[in-house]
């Protein structure tokens, strides 16, 4: 490759001022995808989160905060009809405003390139998970017609890993136009495929945004049901 070539951000399209120099002329350099200032606004999850759903407790009132859980959490956690189906979900970056943008041209604009941008995090993330099915959340018939793909399967085969998809969805109303009580007091959503063999299985779910948890928690419900051993779940943005 052309050390001089003008890469442009994924994100904002700017030039990518390439790093010049005798190591950039030696070694083989990570590709660069993103430009400093974008990369800068990306914010990894860091510090002391919530046992389960990874929410940053710097950024909770403390009367939100039930020890090891945030409130959201332990209001599951206290109803037997959700108890323990959610073993812990992984957020990435926190979902704020760059990234808020980032994820609206990438799910609702059809970016579809931007899926490259999370492909290290994600890998350095399974590898450590290690489990045995990588479930990405589905899209109804209907969203994915108007989408164009699944954003969860997008990610994780641009980074090199082979989606379970044995999940389908009902077409509802988007989630985003829900309240928190609408989404917990859903009906089942989700439908998992007759043939599946989940006995015993780790799994871990995919998806884009952690939200209420509500998502992942009906998904999870079913599958435990169907026989997996554990449920975790990964997430760009918390």
């Amino acid at each position: 490759m052309n050390l001089f070539q003008q890469n442009h951000c994924l994100v904002c399209n700017n030039v990518i001022q390439p790093t010049v120099g005798w190591r950039a002329i030696f070694s083989i350099e990570k590709e660069q995808l993103f430009c400093s200032a974008c990369e800068a606004n990306l914010k990894k999850i860091e510090g002391e989160t919530c046992r389960i759903c990874c929410r940053p407790f710097y950024q909770l009132d403390e009367k939100f905060r039930k020890g090891e859980w945030c409130n959201d959490c332990f209001r599951w956690e206290e109803d037997p009809e959700w108890q323990g189906l959610l073993e812990k979900n992984h957020s990435l970056f926190l979902y704020n405003e760059f990234l808020k943008e980032v994820i609206a041209k990438y799910k609702f604009r059809g970016d579809y390139i931007l899926a490259k941008v999370f492909t290290a995090d994600i890998k350095e993330a399974l590898t450590k998970m290690r489990p045995d099915l990588l479930v990405p959340i589905p899209l109804s018939e209907e969203r994915l017609y108007e989408r164009g793909f699944n954003q969860a399967v997008a990610l994780l085969k641009e980074s090199g890993f082979s989606p379970a998809e044995i999940l389908t969805r009902i077409h509802s109303e988007k989630q985003s136009k829900k309240s928190r009580s609408d989404r917990i007091h859903l009906p089942q959503v989700f439908k998992v495929a007759a043939d599946s063999n989940l006995q015993g299985k780790k799994v871990v779910l995919i998806d884009d945004i952690y939200t209420t948890g509500s998502t992942l928690r009906h998904a999870a419900k079913l599958l435990k049901a169907a026989g997996a051993a554990s449920i975790q779940s990964l997430t760009l943005a918390r």
